[in-house]
């Protein structure tokens, strides 16, 4: 008798780390208010994040350096351009929207990065997007504003609208970045070295005043507690910044960039949830109908893609170890040589 043995396809498990990371990330906004409340700026609260997740990831950037340097050197400024684009630059843009923009209207902007991508596989493919695509962009985005719950008198600034757009570019770039493993930069070296260019670049900022860094060490409230500020920082640093980082682009070099650009938008409405739990504030009927569009845009999205042909410049398989040489040529035979650094 046979015995078949069923085993997890890597799609499936690189959904799973998605969907993870998306819940990791939209911890922060919970972390961070709690900061906020205790007198903390949010460039602050930026450089905390950005710089602790960076000390954390030293001594595995180190090693992987020390033990890599023949197979990443070349990829060095690429990691560089990573952490001033999709983690500096990103967060940045996104906080000066906030100051010209209510909250929910900056994070809508910057959730946009799906349907940029969208655009910018048309323009790269001279290919227009399918229907099923297209109709989960609709869901997605549709489902994303009932999320944010954008009812009411909304303020509009032309200059944070702007900063809005960057930021969505910027938020882009990370999805197209982290899906290149052609080059074999392990997801620590690309996370942890990005957030030390990155958190040199926010200190930089705050220095020269482009970004007020306001701290405090007074006890903060989080979960309805009062806890040392070391909690929301940790928790700021480890979760939401270390963890989230790294399988993010785990998750991105398995799904592909679009794929995972769509299912980053589970962040929004994991967000919801988390300050549901955390904060008290209950989501409103039509934000769970909204999230359910965008459960709805994803699974639309992910169906065009088994459907369809993949596009190899944006879609990467995830080989985080060193390839043997006539596995990296079979690899490379498939991929195009476009190269996708911005």
């Amino acid at each position: 008798m046979t015995t078949i043995r069923k085993t997890r396809s890597p799609a499936s498990s690189a959904l799973l780390v998605a969907l993870i990371s998306a819940a990791a990330f939209a911890l922060s906004g919970s972390f961070a208010k709690s900061l906020f409340e205790s007198g903390w700026s949010p460039g602050a609260a930026v450089a905390v994040r950005i710089g602790g997740g960076a000390v954390v990831l030293l001594a595995p950037v180190l090693v992987t350096l020390v033990r890599r340097w023949h197979t990443v050197r070349r990829s060095l400024g690429r990691v560089a351009l990573y952490g001033i684009v999709p983690i500096a630059l990103c967060q940045l843009f996104y906080f000066n929207a906030v100051q010209h923009l209510s909250v929910g209207v900056a994070l809508l902007l910057e959730y946009l990065s799906p349907v940029l991508l969208v655009g910018w596989v048309w323009l790269r493919t001279r290919t227009s997007p399918r229907v099923l695509t297209v109709l989960g962009a609709v869901c997605a985005m549709g489902g994303l504003v009932l999320v944010l719950d954008l009812a009411g008198a909304q303020k509009l600034d032309l200059q944070g609208v702007l900063w809005g757009l960057a930021a969505a570019v910027c938020s882009a770039a990370f999805f197209i970045m982290s899906a290149r493993s052609d080059d074999n930069v392990p997801p620590v070296l690309m996370a942890g070295g990005g957030m030390a260019v990155g958190a040199g670049l926010i200190f930089a900022l705050g220095g020269l005043g482009a970004m007020p860094l306001t701290f405090s060490t007074g006890d903060a409230i989080f979960a309805g507690r009062q806890v040392s500020w070391l909690v929301p920082i940790l928790g700021l640093v480890l979760v939401t910044t270390v963890f989230a980082y790294i399988a993010g682009i785990v998750a991105v070099r398995g799904l592909g960039s679009k794929v995972a650009s769509f299912v980053a938008l589970f962040e929004v409405l994991f967000a919801v949830i988390w300050a549901w739990l955390l904060l008290g504030e209950l989501p409103r009927s039509i934000q769970l109908l909204g999230g359910a569009l965008i459960v709805a845009g994803v699974v639309l999205v992910r169906l065009d893609e088994l459907r369809g042909p993949r596009h190899p410049e944006l879609e990467h398989a995830n080989y985080l170890e060193t390839l043997p040489e006539t596995r990296s040529e079979t690899l490379n035979s498939r991929q195009s040589n476009v190269d996708i650094c911005p």
